[in-house]
Parts: structure tokens; sequence; C-alpha cells
């Protein structure tokens, strides 16, 4: 009696979540009607770049990387801007390697999307970046990072990155 309860609990709740998913992605992207990506959803992205699982990391990291491919991505990201840093920032400060380094990919695809309008939140995002650059894993990634900031950013966003890391040399000089 136990295993048929445990067999309706699991065809309930999974299956109606999973069914509507494969539909959705086996459209072809050309077909001319509205997609779901379409539409910059900051309730998904907070806790998508928190992911530890694996199905869940991948889809976050694709799932934010296709709405920021989306036409007009950087007209749709700008009202929201102050909410998808902030999901950012939780991922940079998480203590698993794998959701930091998300969370740094999806900064700088971001960062080429919105340019200079992300310089008002790049200082709270600098902090853990300062505290990453120490460990040597990091390193490569977060100076590449930084480098891809100030160029998208701007001249402006050296000096803001200058004052969170002062041992960061600009790739303009």
């Amino acid at each position: 009696m136990s295993a048929s309860s445990r067999g309706q609990s699991r065809s309930t709740a999974p299956r109606s979540k999973s069914s509507p998913a494969p539909s959705a992605s086996a459209t072809p992207a050309g077909a001319g009607h509205v997609r779901p990506s379409d539409k910059l959803n900051p309730k998904t992205i907070d806790p998508g770049l928190k992911e530890t699982r694996h199905p869940y990391t991948f889809v976050s990291q694709e799932g934010f990387k296709e709405l920021l491919m989306v036409p007009s991505a950087a007209d749709k990201a700008l009202p929201i801007l102050p909410k998808v840093a902030a999901a950012l920032k939780g991922a940079l400060v998480h203590a698993d390697g794998g959701v930091f380094e998300r969370g740094l990919n999806g900064l700088v695809q971001l960062s080429a999307v919105v340019g200079p309008a992300l310089n008002t939140h790049l200082k709270n995002l600098l902090t853990s970046l300062s505290k990453r650059l120490m460990d040597r894993k990091y390193k490569d990634g977060v100076t590449s990072a930084l480098q891809k900031l100030e160029q998208y950013g701007g001249k402006e966003s050296l000096g803001i990155i200058k004052s969170k890391i002062p041992t960061y040399c600009s790739i303009y000089s």
C-alpha cells in the first residue's frame, strides 16, 4: 500500500511540470511566435543562477544566455537591471565554485548587452570579485571578466573597478 501511495505522488507533480517544457523547446526558433524567453522574468533568474544540481545548472546557464540574446534584450533588461544585479550578486557570493563561475559568466553576458548601464551596480558586484581574485583557481577568470566589464562599461567603469580592486590594470594602458 505504501508503494502505491509513493507511485501516486510521483506521477502527479513531476510529470505535470515536465510535460510542457519539451513541447516548448521542440518548437523551431524562427517560427515567428512569441517564445517564453522573449519576456525577461527576474523571478526565474534569481533562484536559477544559484542552482547546484546537474540538470538545473545547465538550464539556468543556458536560459540566462538565451534571455540576453532575444531581440531588444537591452530594452527589456534595463527596467529590471537592479533585480538582475541582485541575483548576480547572490551567485557571486555563493560558496559553491560552480555557482560563482556561472554568475561571473552571467555578469559578463549582461554587461555585453546593457553596456554602461551596469556601471551603477558595478560597485556592489565587485566586492565579491575582489575576494575571488585572491584565489588562484579563479584569478584568470575574474581578470578576464574585469577586462570585459571595462570594455563594455566604458571609461567610467575603470574608475569603479579601480576603487574596489586597486591592483587592476586597464586594458587601454
